[in-house]
């Protein structure tokens, strides 16, 4: 049986194989690597994550697949804004920013609206999914 571990893992190293691209149920849904400091550990977490482009940011969604609770890898922005994220074939600094009230709930619809999965993590889950832009160090 493969963990949710195992299963990132993989994810992972096809993202970083194929120039960005995985396969499977993740078949044309951008995709980035976030890399955040731990909030306890300090240590370094890799994450594959759905994402939306538009301009010049890229947003995340805290969704958990519509569970309860906050994944880990929000509390570490949280904690540790400063990440590193892999989309396509770049690698670059980013702060990352959790968006509150109107702009967090327009950005929510439209990805929901592009990815109706994420309309059902919303009814889900009692919590507001969090949205985080991941804005380009310059």
């Amino acid at each position: 049986m493969t963990t949710p571990n195992d299963q990132n893992a993989a994810i992972i190293k096809g993202f970083r194989e194929n120039a960005g691209k995985v396969g499977g149920r993740y078949e044309n849904i951008p995709l980035v690597l976030l890399t955040t400091k731990g909030a306890k550990s300090g240590k370094a977490r890799v994450n594959p994550l759905a994402c939306l482009p538009e301009g010049d940011r890229l947003y995340v969604f805290a969704s958990r697949g519509g569970g309860p609770n906050n994944p880990d890898w929000y509390h570490n922005v949280v904690a540790n804004p400063d990440v590193t994220v892999e989309y396509g074939t770049e690698r670059f600094p980013a702060k990352a920013l959790v968006l509150q009230g109107k702009e967090r709930d327009e950005v929510y619809a439209r990805q929901a609206a592009l990815r109706p999965r994420f309309a059902e993590y919303q009814r889900m889950t009692k919590r507001t999914i969090p949205v985080v832009a991941l804005v380009r160090k310059t």
